[in-house]
């Protein structure tokens, strides 16, 4: 399966990445202009030491940083703090040369609570030290001066909160957004599924599911359509059945009924004509004789065929040589070609050849085969038998010159009642089940029954059952 949903998911979540990451570089460069809108106001950028710096030190405005929190120094060349105003972290008077650089480098650090600003005068050889606490400041560490306010707190942080709050609100979006189209890619072949399914319940079995994906739906589509088709074909075989149960009855009706009113008709008459010889009374008790026959007949071979069609059907299968027994079975069969006035030529080999049959059902449907090709094709009529011992198969062809049969009926040959001739009489006698007979008794051996025939040209007959 080229796609999965899994992919689809990692693929979703790559996005999610992306768009965070865009966020985030967004949020920053807004944190950078904000950053940049802010130091504007700061106190530390709007009074540092190079814009206050004068020649004479006494001369500085140090009013405008101590009102702002913050705090002047002056020291000399001689590292004496000559001038302290405001706010002092230096806390010495005097310092050393190491104590000096120590404290410019210190002043440059990060995460310090104080902003310094630090200028040198050559001219008078002093240098001038603005001092601010800071307020909030991110470099790797956030920075909070809680020993002195600044004024610029406030300001600080409400801008931060600010620009925290629209990136929260972006990446809200954003998963909003994300969650909808992962929604999409489920819930959408989910409710396709869930209507064809609620049409399926409700009787269209034609309704099918057309999802045209790659990964675990596109794979449940198949399993649904298949089903589907199958609950469809299924419904199709369960109302042709109940089609061929209503007409098989009729059929049946329709077959008794013409024996049974003869007899009823004749056996009424005879007993109302009392007068009768004993020459009319022996015809028409041949009448009778002759329909109950055919009656019986089809009451024997709807019990035989109702029989085959239960599950508990058993044919009792002995081992044969099939070349000797097809050799018996035609010699059984000559008499009925001979009666037919027909032509017959037959080819079984000479060898021995076994298969595990049931001789008496066997019989039957050869017997069979023989009176259908008797009672439907004229004098001359040529018939052959061949025996054909091909690879796990024996092949018996029973094949005739006949009138053949229309290929509207030979498609249904197979079924009970159906017989070539369309108008259902005694002339030809036969149930109609002949066929549907044979064709459960091949099957029940394990092999099959073709017919290849066109009308005016004959009729083949192909069994084929396994050999041992």
């Amino acid at each position: 399966m080229n796609r999965r949903i899994q992919n689809q998911f990692i693929a979703n979540y790559l996005l999610m990445f992306s768009i965070s990451t865009m966020i985030a570089i967004v949020a920053f460069m807004i944190l950078v202009f904000a950053n940049e809108v802010v130091s504007k106001t700061l106190a530390k950028n709007n009074y540092t030491a190079k814009s206050l710096m004068r020649d004479d030190y006494k001369n500085i405005n140090t009013a405008l940083v101590i009102n702002n929190g913050g705090g002047v120094q002056i020291i000399n060349s001689s590292y004496k703090v000559v001038l302290s105003k405001g706010l002092n972290t230096i806390s010495k008077e005097e310092l050393t040369t190491g104590q000096f650089t120590d404290f410019l480098i210190m002043s440059k650090s990060k995460g310090i609570l104080y902003s310094y600003s630090i200028e040198y005068n050559p001219n008078r050889k002093f240098w001038l030290v603005i001092t601010f606490p800071t307020s909030v400041r991110i470099d790797f560490a956030v920075v909070h001066n809680k020993d002195f306010t600044s004024v610029d707190t406030k300001g600080v942080v409400g801008i931060i909160a600010a620009v925290i709050i629209f990136y929260i609100m972006l990446l809200a979006v954003s998963t909003i957004i994300y969650s909808k189209l992962t929604s999409i890619s489920i819930i959408n072949p989910l409710k396709k599924l869930c209507f064809s399914a609620r049409c399926l319940k409700d009787g269209d079995y034609s309704s099918r599911v057309n999802l045209n994906l790659k990964n675990e739906f596109g794979e449940l589509e198949c399993i649904f359509n298949e089903m589907a088709q199958q609950i469809e074909k299924e419904i199709s075989l369960r109302m042709q059945s109940e089609e061929n149960r209503k007409k098989l009855i009729l059929d049946i009706s329709h077959d008794l009924k013409n024996p049974l009113t003869s007899i009823m008709g004749y056996a009424q008459f005879c007993s109302n004509k009392l007068d009768l010889s004993k020459q009319e009374c022996g015809t028409y008790m041949k009448v009778i004789y002759k329909n109950s026959l055919r009656a019986n007949n089809l009451i024997t071979d709807l019990f035989e065929l109702s029989k085959m069609e239960s599950s508990e059907y058993v044919i009792n299968k002995t081992k044969v040589d099939i070349c000797e027994y097809m050799r018996q079975e035609i010699g059984t069969l000559i008499a009925t070609f001979d009666k037919a006035g027909f032509i017959y030529d037959f080819d079984i080999p000479e060898k021995e050849v076994f298969a595990e049959i049931d001789v008496n059902q066997i019989d039957r449907v050869l017997q069979n085969l023989a009176n259908n090709a008797r009672q439907y094709n004229p004098k001359g009529t040529k018939v052959t038998i061949n025996l054909v011992d091909k690879d796990e198969k024996i092949v018996i062809i029973f094949k005739d010159n006949g009138i053949g049969i229309p290929k509207a009926v030979a498609k249904e040959i197979f079924n009970p009642f159906v017989r070539v001739d369309s108008v259902r009489n005694s002339h030809r006698g036969g149930t109609g089940l002949g066929l549907a007979i044979a064709l459960k008794v091949i099957l029940a051996h394990g092999g099959n029954i073709n017919l290849k025939t066109e009308e005016n040209c004959g009729c083949e007959f192909i069994i084929k059952i396994p050999k041992i």
